[in-house]
């Protein structure tokens, strides 16, 4: 790739960014900033009295901002669930990076989704995963600009990643 970039894939737990974000970012050799990671690191340190609500983001936010100043493309995993945080995100994308991917992953099929909310295993060491009732009630407002969506639910991993990566390298030049 040529030009350094930002790929946001957000969506709620379960509809597959871990799955699809570590491969994209292996493949482009990219920065991967995964939005868990830094929260649980932040609430394991004892620090902060209460687990992270904005500040894992923001710590994210400043870190794709290095790593795109130094011309290496950034692949940022997180639910994104809020405009706020999205435009966050592409202000990060737009001032510090050539091009901006903002994906989101949706499971279009409730007993799917639930069932991969349900039985996921757990990764990072500490992270408590969200029940299906946690997911459902969420917090998650609707986009409102112009992004690629993929529907994980009919669309296979490895297709999802090929998706991402195609649109990547378009924007990349």
């Amino acid at each position: 790739m040529s030009d350094p970039g930002l790929i946001l894939l957000g969506g709620l737990p379960g509809t597959g960014k871990s799955t699809v974000a570590a491969p994209v970012a292996r493949e482009l050799r990219a920065a991967y900033l995964r939005i868990d990671r830094i929260e649980q690191t932040l609430a394991d340190s004892g620090e902060l009295p209460e687990r992270p609500l904005a500040v894992g983001y923001l710590v994210g936010y400043a870190l794709a901002r290095d790593q795109l100043d130094l011309g290496v493309t950034v692949v940022a995993e997180c639910v994104n669930p809020l405009k706020i945080t999205r435009d966050a995100w592409k202000n990060v994308g737009d001032r510090h990076g050539g091009w901006t991917l903002e994906v989101e992953l949706v499971c279009s099929l409730p007993a799917e989704h639930r069932a991969r909310v349900e039985n996921r295993t757990v990764d990072i060491p500490g992270l408590v995963l969200p029940t299906w009732q946690q997911v459902v009630d969420r917090e998650y407002e609707t986009w409102d600009r112009d992004h690629l969506v993929i529907d994980t639910a009919v669309t296979s991993a490895a297709e999802t990643v090929e998706l991402v990566l195609r649109h990547a390298r378009a924007l990349s030049g």
